[in-house]
């Protein structure tokens, strides 16, 4: 039953106050509410965000930043860099001046000519040295020979991962192949059955069908493994599950450059090679120039003597002006001077620079040898280029020729051979010509997976993977102070 309500009884501006208060929520609901929406809000956007993650494929740059970022060979090459910048700042450091302070507080009994100290600093530096200019140097070639080092590290991860990259969209593509392949087998074994059963095949037949379907079956599981091996191995290269792990497949389509490289060697591995022969020369240079030639250092002291101790009082009373009848001895003593060696025999130091001499020597003559040898494989990749590029060609070629025979064949099946004479086309015949055709299209897909191999191989040997790649994490182009050709040994006197 429904209770009138006059116009008159209540305001309009109160009613309309009470009908809210009637209907308004309580805020605690209200903020339960608006808690649970944005839980779900949040959930729902890190499902989005872990679904876009799962459906990103890879790209080839971004794998091998991410081989690079993470690889053990490449984090313990930038540790080496790290490590020879610090012995070329040690190397400078000798001349800035170091300091310590100390105490030698205690009781002397007997005669002492130094009194016990309650405070003391010293502090000197490395003025004037020849040898220290080449030991600076041999550091800088050292810093150069690490940088370079690094360079080819880098470069040979990137090799790894792209191989890996490859092989891995090899193995997908191959292995979707073979698993068409067994489908369309395993439909010839049933046409086959049922032909038998028909009178039409015998049984030779059908054993021929079911031995192919089982090749077939073993060639996929075959597949099936090398895909999931590649992928774990791309997965442990870039520092990620294997299984989560899914590329683009794409792949720089420009040929490397068959031209001569710029530079006086062919990669970073060469060039790192002779800066350390050159670290090397430049150390035993500095360990041969020790003799007669004067080293400068600079000497600061200062000591605060302890005037309580009984060694302090003694020797204030012998240390005594004999004209004044005053002590010389006072609490403070200060020194400041500069000190000049000039070494002129040392037998031992000798020996060592002749140690040092020899050593530099053999690291200048397995850097030439390693120049020939980057020379002799230089000179081979740029005449094999041309084999590669036909081979390019051949493998190109041999697509178009799958493709259009896989058209014709298709045709073929659908309209009949065109000659009503002849034996017709059968759904038998139609399933193997689908085999034959995956036969085609598997053997292009290894030899443009060959092809690739050779270029990537190709691209390391000259040191321009990474700017052939395309990848983000670039390495400046190296520029070498080594000797550019194959000159004798500077000998040091």
């Amino acid at each position: 039953m429904t209770t009138p309500v006059t116009m008159d009884v209540m305001p309009l501006k109160q009613r309309v106050s009470t009908h809210v208060s009637a209907v308004r929520p309580d805020r605690k609901f209200l903020r339960a509410v608006a808690h649970r929406l944005t839980l779900i809000a949040l959930a729902f956007g890190v499902t989005a965000g872990l679904a876009t993650r799962a459906q990103a494929q890879l790209s080839l740059g971004s794998a091998v930043d991410l081989a690079l970022r993470n690889n053990p060979r490449v984090l313990g090459a930038r540790d080496d860099v790290k490590r020879a910048r610090a012995a070329l700042a040690e190397a400078h450091d000798v001349y800035i001046p170091s300091a310590s302070v100390g105490s030698a507080v205690g009781q002397a009994y007997g005669y002492v000519p130094y009194p016990p100290t309650l405070f003391g600093a010293d502090a000197g530096s490395l003025v004037f040295s020849v040898s220290q200019h080449d030991y600076i140097l041999s550091a800088r070639a050292g810093l150069q020979a690490s940088e370079m080092s690094l360079q080819d590290i880098q470069e040979a991860v990137a090799q790894d991962t792209a191989l890996a990259f490859l092989a891995l969209d090899h193995d997908r593509q191959r292995a979707l192949a073979v698993h068409q392949q067994a489908d369309n087998a395993n439909t010839l074994v049933n046409i086959s059955q049922q032909r038998r059963e028909a009178g039409q095949d015998s049984d030779i037949d059908l054993t021929e069908a079911k031995l192919t379907a089982a090749k077939l079956k073993l060639a996929a599981l075959h597949a099936d493994d090398d895909l999931e091996y590649d992928r774990d191995h791309l997965g442990r290269l870039i520092g990620l599950p294997g299984a989560s792990v899914t590329i683009d497949g794409a792949f720089p389509a420009s040929p490397p450059s068959i031209d001569t490289p710029s530079g006086p060697y062919a990669n970073a591995a060469v060039a790192a090679a002779f800066l350390s022969a050159q670290a090397r020369v430049d150390q035993a240079k500095g360990d041969s120039r020790f003799r007669f030639w004067p080293q400068i250092n600079l000497v600061v002291n200062y000591q605060r003597y302890a005037t309580f101790t009984d060694s302090f009082k003694n020797l204030k009373e012998i240390y005594v002006d004999p004209k004044t009848n005053r002590t010389l001895l006072t609490a403070n003593e200060t020194a400041f001077g500069i000190r000049v060696t000039l070494p002129f025999l040392d037998k031992t130091r000798t020996d060592k620079a002749h140690e040092t001499s020899a050593e530099a020597a053999h690291a200048m003559h397995d850097a030439q040898n390693a120049q020939l040898e980057a020379l002799d494989g230089q000179g081979k990749l740029r005449h094999s280029i041309a084999e590669l590029q036909a081979q390019s060609d051949v493998a190109t070629l041999q697509q178009q020729l799958a493709q259009q025979q896989l058209d014709a064949l298709r045709q073929q099946l659908e309209s009949g051979n065109g000659n009503p004479n002849g034996p017709q086309m059968t759904p038998k015949d139609e399933q193997k010509a689908r085999i034959d055709e995956r036969d085609k299209y598997i053997a292009v897909l290894d030899a443009t997976f060959q092809l690739r191999q050779a270029e990537v191989q190709l691209m390391r040997q000259s040191g321009q993977l990474l700017s052939w790649i395309g990848t983000g994490n670039k390495v400046q182009p190296w520029t070498s102070t080594a000797p550019q050709t194959l000159g004798p040994i500077p000998t040091r006197k």
